[in-house]
């Protein structure tokens, strides 16, 4: 299963949609719109309406209608072409504006009935958490921001740029079309939030490459261990 995160933004709402493969593409369609501008905008031949709509949106999806292309344990029996257009519901400019997409493998039947395995408590990541929001705050004093999601990409680029050559890896994807500008915004804004974890003072090459692959899934040589790239 698949998991897709759109920005939060601050003193905005959640939703998720869970099997977001099988909702209309015309409704997720939808969704471009409020997760780029946090508006819905209603226009009629009497005029415009614009209404608040930041939301962090969490979409999960099946690989296939199965569920099982790609597992560990195999069995997918989809043709192709059912792959092809079951993905293709989750559009190219929908998933531009999706932040972090998380491959989730099947949980075995060791990390299920073994007790010693447990994971990070909420109470430190929460922690970590504070104190990242803390540094993001202070550095957007007297902004009209105070998180990374709602800073525009040129604001990023220009005032708060990172370490000489982080970019480097997500510019040679612009070049080969696999990042657009809206894209490369994206990963600057999530790069910030690496960094402010990790307590870096600006993004550096690993919270760049970090970002790359929580956007794309690609391994960019960055291990994200304990919420630090």
């Amino acid at each position: 299963m698949s998991s897709i995160v759109s920005p939060l933004r601050s003193g905005s709402k959640s939703d998720s949609l869970d099997e977001a493969a099988e909702c209309s593409a015309r409704v997720l369609d939808a969704l471009r719109q409020p997760l780029e501008s946090g508006q819905v905008v209603v226009a009629r031949a009497q005029g415009l309406m614009r209404m608040p709509a930041r939301f962090l949106l969490v979409l999960a999806a099946n690989p296939c209608p199965c569920g099982r292309h790609g597992s560990r344990g195999g069995g997918c029996e989809c043709r192709p072409s059912s792959v092809r257009r079951y993905r293709a519901r989750l559009s190219g400019p929908l998933l531009d504006r999706v932040d972090l997409r998380v491959t989730v493998e099947p949980v075995t039947r060791a990390e299920l009935t073994n007790p010693g395995v447990h994971g990070e408590s909420t109470k430190a990541v929460a922690a970590r958490v504070r104190a990242a929001r803390e540094r993001a705050a202070a550095r957007y004093a007297g902004t009209p921001w105070q998180t990374n999601s709602e800073v525009p990409g040129h604001e990023l680029r220009t005032r708060w740029p990172g370490s000489p050559g982080a970019l480097g890896r997500a510019e040679e994807d612009m070049e080969r079309g696999l990042l657009t500008a809206r894209g490369l915004d994206r990963v600057l804004r999530v790069a910030w939030t690496l960094a402010d974890l990790a307590g870096h003072d600006r993004p550096t090459a690993d919270d760049v490459d970090g970002a790359l692959e929580l956007r794309t899934g690609v391994r960019r040589g960055a291990a994200l261990t304990g919420g630090r790239p």
